[in-house]
């Protein structure tokens, strides 16, 4: 992640429990994500959200998809074979 990514993401122990949230907002890494996983577009939550911007919600997907590297959910494999098709 780039450190202009990294600078619209803030974790402080006395904001938000300690969750990693937009800077300066009360906006939780994780609600951006669970609604754009949801189909909600980045135009919905810019209107909905009125003092983030677009960056913000592009550096929540970045904050995503760094986490997703080092730990992971384990998944039964019929859930895999499911999302891709095939496994060999």
């Amino acid at each position: 992640m780039s450190q202009q990514s990294l600078s619209r993401i803030s974790v402080r122990s006395d904001v938000c429990f300690g969750k990693p949230c937009i800077r300066g907002h009360r906006i939780w890494v994780s609600l951006i994500l669970d609604r754009l996983a949801a189909g909600e577009t980045i135009d919905e939550l810019l209107s909905d959200y009125p003092g983030i911007e677009k960056e913000d919600i592009l550096a929540c997907i970045a904050y995503g998809a760094e986490m997703s590297r080092s730990s992971f959910i384990d998944l039964p494999l019929e859930a895999c074979e499911q999302t891709v098709g095939y496994f060999v």
